[in-house]
């Protein structure tokens, strides 16, 4: 029994990547060349036949730098996807005239997100993984599938309602909150058992996948158990 690869996937395959077959570059180039004309002469042909008022407001996006802080290496296998619809309802009561009057800052924000789940490959000890020459069989133990990032659409998540009743102060820091509420609901909808179970399938399937198109005859995969709270 040897040890195959620490580095999480790299090594794992073991093989470079596939050539992948197309059109020869100068073809690809001309006609991006040529579409791209269309498309420029197009548009000018459209934005001379434009008729009608001009707005009443411009938005205008000033460049400025950018500064690159960071650049990192990730082995993060993301096999999962969910969507969440949330709405979050927060209100800021407030005293007011010496703490005889409660008024109230309120908010109605309707979210959209997503998170992804996946296997955190990094956290791959050594031990974890191994490679059978004789009978080509791979056993690995894996992490447990956890979520990997979230985010909220910014095209579907707006403030449906605010409403600031009289002598309540204006909370500038509510939409922000409402936002952090939304997101911390859809990492809860993925931690759900049934998607992580559904994770688990996934990430078999893939590795599984990967490791026989690799060269390997079997796979044998098992996940580590869950740690107990500290």
């Amino acid at each position: 029994m040897s040890s195959l690869l620490t580095d999480p996937l790299a090594r794992l395959v073991g093989q470079p990547a596939p050539q992948r077959s197309g059109a020869p570059l100068w073809l690809v180039v001309g006609l991006a060349s040529a579409l791209g004309a269309t498309i420029v002469g197009g548009g000018m042909w459209a934005l001379q036949q434009r008729t009608g008022p001009a707005p009443a407001s411009v938005v205008e996006v000033r460049p400025t730098n950018d500064v690159l802080i960071a650049i990192k290496d990730i082995s993060k296998l993301e096999v999962t996807e969910i969507d969440v619809e949330k709405v979050v309802d927060l209100s800021d009561k407030q005293k007011k005239l010496w703490g005889y009057y409660e008024t109230t800052d309120s908010m109605l924000l309707v979210a959209a997100g997503s998170a992804v789940v996946g296997v955190d490959l990094e956290k791959l000890e050594p031990g974890d993984v191994s490679y059978d020459e004789e009978t080509r069989v791979v056993r690995m133990r894996l992490p447990l599938p956890e979520v990997l990032s979230t985010r909220l659409h910014p095209d579907n998540t707006y403030v449906y309602k605010r409403e600031t009743e009289t002598f309540a102060t204006r909370n500038e820091a509510l939409e922000s909150r409402a936002r952090k509420e939304a997101l911390a609901a859809v990492e809860k909808a993925a931690q759900k058992p049934e998607v992580m179970e559904r994770a688990k399938k996934n990430a078999e399937k893939q590795l599984t996948g990967l490791l026989v198109s690799a060269g390997a005859k079997e796979v044998k995969i098992t996940w580590k158990p869950t740690k107990p709270a500290s």
